[in-house]
């Protein structure tokens, strides 16, 4: 039995040394900050384009937040309601009434019924897109309704592009960290989004990784011509990241990272909420295999829950590999701790919320058997073809 504890614990650490070393830096937090803008940026037309679908409590403040955008050239917001029930059309023309001159700069349209074999996101961002277009913008800037972009993060999505010739750019937003249950969970959603997919690894044409953040992606429109536009994934649950695999699959450059310059004004003030938007998508990133989800848990379970558990044992040698798992996790972890503010001992709790993690990775898998699978706002849409 000692010699099966010993190997479970030099396993925990073994895969914590492959993370820390071969795993393209993913927790090293600094170098994937973005970059400050040049004082110099190129003159270019970029038209934004947010889908939104019952957002009036928070869409305010991400429209008006694009309309004061400081750099060359201008910009356009287009809003697609959703089929909202509240007054989200409204909400997004008050708040461009707030910005001097900025009315004749926004346009809301409203969603035609959302047809078979499409999400209701990606419907929504394809009739924006369409809109768009027409105003022949350099860039597209894809984001979503709760994010408030400071005034130079379109000068540093542009100016990143801009000097390395990206077709897409995009940064993972910062979260809302007021509540207790935020602050337990959300810089490990970060965390484990950049574990998953390594930015490093994103950049290089070496790896097939490719991935990008949903809230902030400054796309080329002749680099979603090239894909064919939405329509190629237009079922993908998990968009933004299939725009990215799309994109790099055509040959195209991508760029992923993390910023201060654009936050989420969204707030998941209880466990169940954020439980809720775990498992929306969970299961879906696993592509629906039941045997990937044993080894998904399984990995979790070893990789997270061992090395604490094992410091009860008794065994030098086994607790000596635990507790060096377990620090090396947490040295891991700390960077992305630092960024959203909180002291260095939240980054001991990472054991604990890989168990949060993997339960609500459960419940998704159950959601989807049941046919409630990606249940956003009233809609299902990951379900069994």
């Amino acid at each position: 039995m000692i010699t099966v504890l010993r190997g479970a614990a030099a396993l925990a650490l073994i895969a914590w040394v492959y993370l820390l070393l071969a795993r393209g830096g993913f927790w090293r937090v600094p170098r994937l900050r973005s970059p400050e803008p040049p004082p110099h940026v190129p003159p270019r037309r970029v038209v934004a384009v947010i889908p939104a679908r019952d957002e009036a409590p928070v869409i305010a403040e991400a429209v008006e937040s694009l309309l004061r955008q400081r750099f060359a050239g201008s910009i356009e917001v287009v809003v697609v309601d959703d089929g909202s029930t509240d007054d989200t059309a409204g909400a997004a023309r008050a708040a461009a009434g707030q910005v001097a001159g900025a009315s004749t700069h926004l346009t809301v349209l409203r969603s035609a019924p959302l047809p078979a074999g499409w999400t209701g996101k990606l419907w929504a961002m394809s009739q924006g897109l369409a809109r768009a277009c027409e105003l022949n913008p350099d860039y597209l800037l894809l984001t979503d309704a709760d994010i408030h972009h400071d005034p130079d993060n379109v000068a540093a999505l542009l100016a990143r592009a801009e000097a390395q010739g990206h077709d897409l750019v995009s940064y993972m937003v910062r979260l809302s960290v007021a509540s207790f249950a935020e602050r337990f969970l959300m810089p490990a959603f970060v965390f484990f989004f950049f574990m998953l997919y390594p930015p490093a690894w994103v950049a290089s044409p070496r790896f097939r990784a490719a991935a990008a953040a949903g809230g902030c992606m400054l796309v080329r429109p002749e680099a979603l011509a090239r894909i064919g536009g939405l329509q190629s994934f237009r079922s993908h649950i998990i968009d933004d990241c299939a725009l990215a695999r799309a994109i790099k699959g055509s040959g195209g450059s991508v760029r992923l990272g993390l910023t201060r310059t654009a936050r989420s004004v969204r707030s998941y003030g209880t466990f169940r909420e954020i439980g809720r938007l775990i498992s929306r998508t969970a299961f879906s990133q696993l592509r629906h295999s039941y045997g990937l989800l044993v080894v998904t848990l399984a990995g979790l379970a070893v990789t997270y829950l061992l090395p604490p558990l094992l410091l009860l044992t008794g065994d030098r040698m086994t607790i000596a590999f635990a507790g060096a798992a377990w620090a090396l996790m947490s040295v891991a972890y700390l960077p992305m701790v630092r960024f959203y503010g909180l002291g260095a001992l939240w980054s001991l709790a990472l054991p604990a919320v890989a168990v949060f993690y993997a339960g609500a990775t459960a419940h998704s898998a159950v959601q989807y058997a049941l046919g409630r699978g990606g249940n956003w706002k009233g809609r299902a849409q990951d379900l069994r073809a």
